[in-house]
């Protein structure tokens, strides 16, 4: 599989304003806290990226005994969460190498990165290594094959063959944590849609959703100029998009 090159998409990241609004309070995170009392918790942002989760949290959860890590293998989105953060320990470094002691962390969160590890099951020995007892993993994604019709894959076709070869699939997923000593609780959370093509075509040129930096740009080009033909013939023109998101809350046993 092909790995994303951060480093040409870290300055435009943020710009996808979808993803800046889409990251909420984290309510797995209060619902551990409130049901595991303890003098202080140690949390960690897994492929933190640019600080988008970190930042959210950190404000909703001012003044909780919390302290913040976050990782990521990419030097320039470190350098954009730093921008954003204050009292977050940030380290760049490998998901199945990470420089933290046995049983650190009492809730890992991983939030659409999931996809870009080569090897997704030293991974997960090392993302249960460093997790306490008891304590949370939450891996949230696209379940890119339950979403057949999203408009990336409408348009540029050839970004559905490169993502199956990154996503291992909800029962592969479940399977795997299973195996390697987690209680999983999994699910899909589904919308099927109309909409605008109009409201999509800035996120496409912006070429920041990391599939449209793998494909060739031979391909990237011909779905751009398809949305924009459609645009041109149509203001309104509106398709049928369907989104999957994966919400996985995985207790260390």
């Amino acid at each position: 599989m092909r790995t994303t090159n951060y480093s040409k998409i870290a300055e435009k990241y943020d710009n996808n304003q979808y993803r800046v609004d889409e990251i909420s309070f984290d309510y797995d995170l209060k619902e551990y806290i409130e049901n595991n009392r303890k003098k202080e918790y140690d949390l960690l942002d897994l492929s933190c990226g640019t600080g988008l989760y970190l930042a959210k949290q950190t404000n909703h959860f001012n003044g909780s005994d919390i302290k913040w890590s976050g990782l990521d293998l990419s030097d320039q989105m470190l350098s954009k969460a730093k921008e954003k953060v204050r009292n977050v320990k940030l380290i760049q470094a490998d998901v199945v190498d990470m420089p933290y002691d046995s049983e650190t962390f009492d809730f890992i969160s991983n939030n659409y990165a999931f996809h870009h590890y080569m090897n997704k099951d030293k991974a997960l020995n090392e993302i249960h290594r460093v997790l306490k007892k008891g304590g949370i993993y939450k891996l949230h994604n696209i379940a890119m094959h339950d979403m057949p019709k999203w408009w990336v894959y409408h348009y540029f076709p050839s970004a559905y063959d490169e993502d199956l070869k990154r996503f291992w699939n909800k029962d592969v997923i479940f399977n795997k944590l299973t195996s390697k000593g987690f209680e999983v609780d999994l699910k899909i959370v589904y919308r099927m849609e109309n909409i605008k093509v109009v409201e999509y075509i800035e996120h496409a040129e912006n070429r920041d959703i990391s599939v449209l930096s793998l494909i060739n740009d031979e391909d990237y080009e011909k779905g751009l100029e398809c949305m924009r033909a459609d645009i041109k013939t149509n203001p309104n023109k509106t398709i049928v998009n369907d989104f999957a998101e994966m919400f996985c809350l995985a207790k260390k046993i």
